[in-house]
């Protein structure tokens, strides 16, 4: 999450997510005794705000060592695309959110790995995966995961996304139901239609509003999103962002900053950023939570960091109820409980993956 991402959390927080078993799990520091799964991680975000604040790793966690090149590559429709592996058994699939990366799994993959064969996913335009110059649009992210499933995983699994990650695994598991065996979401992005919203116009454009009102509008967007973008990477725009959505910010470390500064040095970065906030997120409406869901087959598991200023836990009640085959784990945490608090994530994601 960069500072700038703070300014669209409104639209962003509200992407499509899955359901599972209606029964509801709350933990709030205690440990509930889960197995545990393996999942890798592989990328970095180029806009994901963080802190310079130092932070000794979660005691007694292992840690997926950040590695500045990353870890494996493969190439999709032309583009260089990073993930994480790690493990042995059925595959599990982390997704990020909006301006993050693989690594933010770090607590996760490890200890995952150990019942389960991981895979940690860059999005294309984020981490280290290439910042390709195209419009995006939600289905970009779909076809990807879509085709990771079947060139590199190649069996169906389960899909495990925060954020932005959660929509695209929603999305996945929607149109390509037979490779994905269930879907966890955490703090998910997503809109639920609004009766009340009135359609928009789509009478064609005067040449007014084609080459000058357009032209001028983009002149504006680029100047106010350019600095955005310049002061989503400094560090203490980062830490604030970051400590505004970590209940506890005591793993918003050093490791966490690098692992979003060094994306946004790519020089493509500035330009995927702009056209994520201008078109992806201009259109992200057309894809409504209703029509996701209720294309859902498998389980769906709902890890909520309740404390999260972005998306609370209504969000999720309302998921359960429109998608009755769904699970609910209640976490005190804010909008990134996989990081922020790893051991009670684990436990709760190894506990409901041994019940598949």
């Amino acid at each position: 999450m960069s500072a700038a991402l703070a300014t669209s959390a409104s639209s962003v927080r509200d992407f499509p997510k899955f359901g599972v078993v209606s029964s509801r799990i709350r933990l709030d520091g205690s440990k509930c005794g889960m197995m545990r799964r393996n999942f890798v991680s592989g990328g970095i975000p180029f806009s994901v705000c963080c802190s310079l604040l130092t932070a000794d790793p979660v005691q007694g966690m292992d840690r997926l060592p950040f590695r500045s090149n990353g870890y494996n590559f493969w190439t999709w429709k032309g583009h260089k695309i990073h993930f994480v592996e790690q493990g042995m058994g059925r595959p599990v699939v982390l997704i990020h959110g909006f301006g993050a990366s693989a690594f933010h799994w770090r607590y996760n993959i490890p200890e995952l790995a150990k019942k389960y064969k991981v895979y940690a996913l860059d999005l294309l335009g984020f981490g280290w995966s290439e910042k390709a110059i195209i419009d995006y649009d939600a289905t970009v992210w779909k076809d990807q995961v879509s085709d990771f499933l079947k060139e590199i995983v190649k069996e169906p699994a389960i899909l495990v996304g925060n954020s932005l990650g959660g929509f695209a695994a929603l999305m996945t598991a929607a149109e390509s139901a037979q490779h994905v065996r269930g879907i966890v979401l955490l703090n998910s992005a997503g809109q639920f239609e609004n009766p009340s919203e009135q359609p928009k116009n789509n009478e064609e454009e005067t040449v007014l509003q084609k080459f000058v009102f357009n032209t001028l509008k983009e002149f504006i967007q680029r100047i106010i999103l350019g600095f955005l973008f310049w002061q989503a990477k400094q560090p203490a725009r980062v830490e604030k962002v970051l400590k505004s959505v970590y209940i506890n910010a005591s793993n918003v470390d050093n490791y966490l900053v690098e692992s979003i500064t060094k994306p946004a040095e790519d020089p493509n970065a500035g330009e995927v950023y702009y056209r994520l906030m201008t078109r992806f997120m201009s259109n992200q409406s057309k894809y409504t939570l209703n029509s996701i869901l209720s294309k859902l087959s498998c389980p769906l598991l709902l890890i909520w960091g309740d404390l999260d200023p972005w998306v609370g836990p209504a969000k999720a009640a309302r998921i359960k109820e429109f998608y009755p085959n769904t699970t609910v784990v209640n976490l005190q945490a804010g909008h990134c409980p996989h990081d922020e608090v790893p051991e009670l994530v684990n436990e709760a994601l190894l506990n409901w993956l041994s019940s598949l």
